[in-house]
């Protein structure tokens, strides 16, 4: 009886470990950016309330060297920069993280995301110029998701972006050495750690996994193609995409009306698209469900970039 009821809950370990590995994967897109602003700790942990399996973090580096959170290598649409630093701005109008010291960024109030004409770009969210938010480093969010982990009892992963990483080095800056160096600081070094690493730079990408000789998950990010009746040679795109990432970023609407997913499939790599906006749906005339029954039950993605990650996870969990 003994030796039946261990192999009953052997046999039960395997199906769920099984159906874990199978399971979609809700990406929290810069946090739950749909409900508070983008890369804030607020929209961290609001993402992590709300069942995020990874939360994502954009990297740039300030004048010091320390690797911030934050989607641009600018400052201008989501914070009050202009009125600390006005005489920071370069001749092309904008601020850049890497002209500002980390006790300089600090001193900065970060709002919801604004367009370069001053508007909100979704009306509808956090009201812009609201509260009090911060921006913070790669070291304190990964320390805030660890130590999340820690009290919770959960294990959720993060999934970082190195930003502009030809931009940095022109600048006399290795981001992708500095971000590795962070990330090996906390654990993520191999293939089996709870991290994703992912850039749209194709030779940086390359760069990590030959000449540093990372075993981290890497992610080739894909450019939303504006000209879909372009000719591109995409089967050599994945093949060669293949032989240094472990999968691919495209954008929503590269996956309608293409083969896109069964040539990857094919390649063997995943395919985490970006990104579900319930306020911006990424396919024409299609609702917001619409969208999620097409990107999990048609297209069958691996995992998908959420802005409103509570909502992917329902339907996610709708799925099993």
């Amino acid at each position: 009886m003994k030796n039946i009821i261990l192999s009953a809950l052997f046999i039960t370990l395997n199906t769920v470990s099984i159906f874990a590995a199978d399971t979609p994967l809700n990406i929290a897109h810069r946090g739950a950016s749909g409900y508070l602003p983008e890369h804030t700790l607020a929209a961290k942990a609001m993402a992590y309330a709300q069942g995020a399996d990874y939360i994502e973090q954009d990297v740039a580096l300030t004048k010091d060297f320390i690797p911030i959170i934050i989607h641009d290598i600018h400052l201008n649409n989501v914070t009050d920069v202009a009125e600390k630093f006005p005489d920071k701005m370069r001749d092309d109008n904008k601020y850049y993280v890497i002209d500002f010291t980390y006790d300089e960024i600090k001193s900065l109030n970060v709002n919801e995301a604004m367009t370069d004409s001053g508007k909100q770009r979704f009306k509808d969210r956090f009201p812009a110029k609201k509260s009090s938010f911060k921006l913070h480093t790669l070291s304190e969010e990964i320390e805030f998701i660890q130590g999340l982990n820690r009290s919770t009892g959960k294990n959720i992963g993060i999934y970082t972006e190195i930003k502009e990483p030809k931009w940095h080095l022109d600048h006399g800056k290795d981001i992708t050495l500095i971000v590795l160096a962070v990330l090996a600081k906390y654990g993520y070094k191999n293939a089996e750690d709870k991290c994703y690493l992912q850039c749209f730079d194709a030779d940086e990408l390359k760069r990590v996994r030959f000449n540093f000789k990372s075993k981290l998950k890497l992610v080739q990010l894909i450019e939303e193609d504006e000209d879909e009746d372009e000719d591109t040679d995409e089967d050599a795109d994945i093949n060669e995409i293949a032989t240094y990432a472990d999968g691919v970023g495209p954008a929503i609407k590269q996956l309608y009306k293409t083969d896109f997913m069964q040539k990857a499939r094919k390649a063997n790599l995943k395919v985490h698209p970006y990104t579900f906006r319930k306020d911006l749906v990424a396919i024409e005339n299609m609702s917001s469900k619409e969208l999620l029954n097409f990107l999990f039950k048609t297209a069958k993605v691996d995992g998908v970039f959420s802005d409103f990650p509570d909502i992917t996870r329902d339907f996610i969990r709708s799925l099993k």
